[in-house]
C-alpha cells in the first residue's frame, strides 16, 4: 500500500512522458467499489457571492434601463480590471471565443498562423472562422506550451502570426517566442484563457505580445457567468477592437469594419465587479488545495505533476496529473475509476485539436509531428480543483489514486 495523505511528502517533479497511443478509447474498466464521498465532485465549480450582494447591482440596471452597449458597469469593470491585472487597455466581450476571433481581425491576420494542438478547440476554431490556416507545432514537456524551436521550424512565407496558449496558466517561453516573432516580423496573440491574474517576473503575464485574450467562462478563476476580454497595449488598437465587437460601428452613421456583436452585457459586467472583490481569496483557496494535492501525490510511481516556472506567480487554475506506465493502471482506467465514484475529472486536453475531423487534413496535424503533445494527451487528467472543494474530498481523491494500483 502506498503512503497516504497528511504525511510529510515533497512535491513531485514533472517526469518524462513515454510514448503511447490515443487512437482508440478503451471501454470503462470494471473496478471494485471504493467508499468515497456521497456527492458528485466536478473538475471545477464556480464561486458565487451571496445573492443578496448582487441584488443592488440588478436594481441599478433596472433603474437605468441600460442593459448593454457599454453601459456604466461595463466601463467600471474595464477600469477595475486594468488596475487589478496591471494592463494598459482591456476590452470586454461576451465570451472568450468572440474575443479570439476579434483579436485576429483587429490585427488583420491572414494566411497561416502557428499554434498549439494542446488546447481547447476554440483556439484553432478562431483561426478557421477568420479564414486562416492553422499550423500545429509540438509542445514543451515541462510547460505544456508551444516549443519555440518547433515554431521557428514551421515558419513559411505565408506565416503571419503566432497564437500560443499559456496552458493551465503556466507561462509560455515568452522571450523565445518574441525573439522569433521579431526576427521574422510576426504578430503574437496569446490565448490567455487560463492565465487570469498570473504574474511573471513581477509583471502581468498578459502584457506580452500584441494582445492577450482572456476567458471569463464559469469554469475560470474569474468569471462573469460568460465573458471574455482582449488586453492590448495602445488606445488606437483598443478603439478598433471596440468597433469590431459592435458590428464595426464607429458612430450613428459610420460603419468602419465588418464587425460582430461581441459586447458584454451590463448584467455580466456587474457580476464581474462583484466577483473581482473575492478573486484574491479564491486564488488563495485554490493554492491551498494545489499544495495538498502535491503533498499527497508525491512519490506515487507513475504519477507526474507540473512544477512552477521560475518567476511565476500562479493562479492555480487547473491541477493536471500525467499517468505513466509505472503507475500500474492506464490513464483511462484511473479516469473511469474516478467517474465510478462520481468524481468528474477531465482529460484536458484529449483528444488533441489536431485529431478532430476538421483538422486531420492539415499536414502539421500528423501525430509524428506532435510526439510530446500526443503523449501528454494520452496521459493527462485534470483533477477537481476549486476554492470550495472540501479538503476531505480532495484527500479521498488522492487516496484513491494512491490505492488503485494495489487493490
Amino acid at each position: 500500500m502506498n503512503q497516504r495523505v497528511n504525511e510529510p511528502l515533497s512535491a513531485i517533479a514533472p517526469a518524462a512522458l513515454p510514448a503511447s497511443t490515443v487512437d482508440s478509447l478503451p471501454p470503462a474498466p470494471t473496478i471494485a467499489a471504493h467508499p468515497l464521498q456521497k456527492t458528485s465532485v466536478y473538475v471545477t465549480q464556480p464561486v458565487l457571492p451571496p445573492l443578496a450582494e448582487f441584488l443592488p447591482y440588478l436594481e441599478q440596471i433596472w433603474d437605468s434601463k441600460m442593459l448593454t452597449n457599454g453601459g456604466p458597469f461595463h466601463q467600471q469593470l474595464e477600469e477595475a480590471l486594468c488596475e487589478y491585472l496591471g494592463v494598459p487597455y482591456i476590452s470586454l466581450f461576451s465570451n472568450g471565443t468572440l474575443a479570439l476571433i476579434s483579436a485576429l481581425q483587429a490585427l488583420r491576420v491572414t494566411g497561416e498562423v502557428i499554434t498549439t494542438p494542446y488546447s481547447f478547440v476554440a483556439t484553432a476554431h478562431s483561426l478557421v472562422w477568420n479564414g486562416i490556416k492553422p499550423v500545429f507545432v509540438d509542445i514543451d514537456p515541462v510547460t505544456m506550451a508551444m516549443d519555440p524551436a518547433r515554431i521557428e521550424a514551421a515558419i513559411t512565407p505565408n506565416t503571419v502570426a503566432i497564437l500560443p496558449v499559456h496552458c493551465y496558466g503556466y507561462p509560455c517561453d515568452v522571450d523565445g517566442i518574441q525573439r522569433i516573432a521579431d526576427l521574422y516580423g510576426l504578430k503574437v496573440i496569446y490565448d490567455a484563457a487560463h492565465a487570469f491574474a498570473v504574474r511573471h517576473r513581477g509583471n502581468s503575464l498578459l502584457n506580452h505580445g500584441e494582445m492577450s485574450v482572456l476567458s471569463f467562462h464559469a469554469t475560470k478563476v474569474f468569471n462573469t457567468f460568460e465573458g471574455g476580454a482582449i488586453v492590448c497595449q495602445d488606445a488606437k488598437t483598443k478603439k478598433r477592437i471596440d468597433y469590431l465587437k459592435n458590428f464595426g460601428i464607429a458612430d450613428e452613421t459610420t460603419v468602419v469594419a465588418p464587425g460582430i456583436n461581441g459586447k458584454m452585457s451590463e448584467i455580466n459586467a456587474a457580476f464581474g465587479l462583484l466577483q473581482l472583490k473575492g478573486v484574491d481569496d479564491a486564488i488563495a483557496q485554490r493554492g491551498i488545495r494545489d499544495a495538498r494535492y502535491r503533498q499527497g501525490l508525491a512519490g506515487v510511481p507513475g504519477i507526474a505533476v507540473m512544477t512552477s516556472i521560475a518567476g511565476m506567480e500562479p493562479n492555480y487554475s487547473y491541477f493536471p496529473i500525467f499517468v505513466g506506465p509505472d503507475y500500474g493502471r492506464t490513464r483511462d482506467e484511473l479516469y473511469f475509476a474516478l467517474r465510478a465514484r462520481d468524481i468528474y475529472a477531465r482529460r484536458y486536453f484529449y483528444p488533441l485539436i489536431s485529431q478532430f475531423p476538421m483538422y486531420r487534413g492539415v499536414a502539421s496535424a500528423e501525430s509524428d509531428n506532435l510526439p510530446v503533445a500526443t503523449r501528454a494527451a494520452s496521459q493527462v487528467i485534470c483533477l477537481p480543483l476549486y476554492p470550495t472543494l472540501p479538503l476531505e474530498q480532495l484527500d479521498e481523491i488522492v487516496n484513491l489514486i494512491r490505492d488503485l494500483p494495489n487493490p
